[in-house]
């Protein structure tokens, strides 16, 4: 009993706001030591020093934590994306922004293998869906050029986009497996010295 009245004055010490915040870092956290398959929202519920019933006042369940983590996942992905957007012409760019997808992957393993778990996720929410749409889109506009919406991934337009997501996925995979080497460095000398020439097969 006292150790539930503990856990709610600790849900009541977070200021307005800040609650939903802490059980989203609490949540990478857990995602980063246990995977998808270990994930608990009592633990998480835990490290934030909160109560087991705190999450579900800002997510109602664990699908609706994981899916804001997914969208957060999403928006950094897009940000890593944009950012390699001003890389010179069309085959800079999608160089660059194929080596941003694949170090992205590789310095946030939990979070980038959440994204794709479509079972674990509410895909309809609103800000997943936002945010993945707009990382496609800048992916899209690098390879197809334009600077207006995207069509949908699969749409008869985005072929070229699409392959190119394909082949760049397919490598981040291929180095969080481990299959670039094992050593310390591996993964990232892969990127550096065997992914642009990979992408290079794009450049048509």
């Amino acid at each position: 009993m006292t150790e539930d009245l503990n856990s709610v004055k600790s849900d009541r010490s977070y200021h307005h706001g800040a609650l939903r915040p802490a059980l989203i870092a609490a949540a990478e956290a857990v995602l980063a030591e246990r995977g998808t398959h270990g994930f608990s929202l009592r633990e998480t519920a835990r490290r934030a020093g909160v109560s087991p019933a705190a999450p579900a006042h800002h997510f109602r369940d664990a699908a609706g934590l994981l899916t804001a983590v997914a969208a957060g996942a999403f928006r950094d992905l897009g940000d890593s994306l944009e950012a390699a957007e001003g890389a010179g012409g069309r085959d800079s760019r999608i160089r660059a922004q194929g080596v941003a997808y694949v170090r992205f992957a590789l310095a946030n393993r939990a979070r980038f293998d959440l994204m794709w778990r479509a079972a674990l996720l509410k895909r309809d929410d609103l800000d997943y869906a936002a945010a993945a749409a707009r990382a496609f889109l800048l992916l899209d506009r690098a390879v197809r050029g334009g600077t207006g919406a995207a069509e949908a991934p699969g749409g008869p337009e985005t072929a070229p986009s699409i392959a190119c997501w394909a082949m760049v996925h397919g490598f981040a995979t291929l180095a969080l497996d481990g299959e670039f080497g094992t050593a310390p460095g591996a993964a990232e000398a892969a990127v550096e010295g065997l992914l642009p020439a990979v992408l290079d097969h794009l450049a048509v």
